[in-house]
């Protein structure tokens, strides 16, 4: 497979792997936004997932961007702002 070298294409990737880990990690993420406790609960996938992106990006890309941390918020959390939390 093809380094991406392109912040479109890395910001697709990034968006693709939250997705995924949104989708297969519900119940958890639910429960850790409820309790507050949300990176904790999904620390092995987001781990993961960063390994997975950072190995289909070019290390340069990479290095000065932080469009995997801005899909996680975006996917990940703003799709779950309807559940109850401590924090809003």
């Amino acid at each position: 497979m093809a380094t991406i070298e392109t912040p479109e294409l890395a910001i697709r990737l990034a968006r693709a792997i939250a997705s995924d880990i949104s989708l297969y990690n519900e119940e958890k993420i639910a429960d850790g936004i409820k309790n507050d406790r949300l990176f904790d609960s999904i620390e092995a996938e987001l781990a993961e997932g960063r390994e997975l992106y950072l190995s289909r990006v070019a290390p340069g890309l990479a290095a000065i961007s932080n469009y995997f941390d801005r899909a996680v918020v975006d996917v990940i959390l703003r799709a779950k702002g309807h559940l109850k939390s401590k924090l809003w």
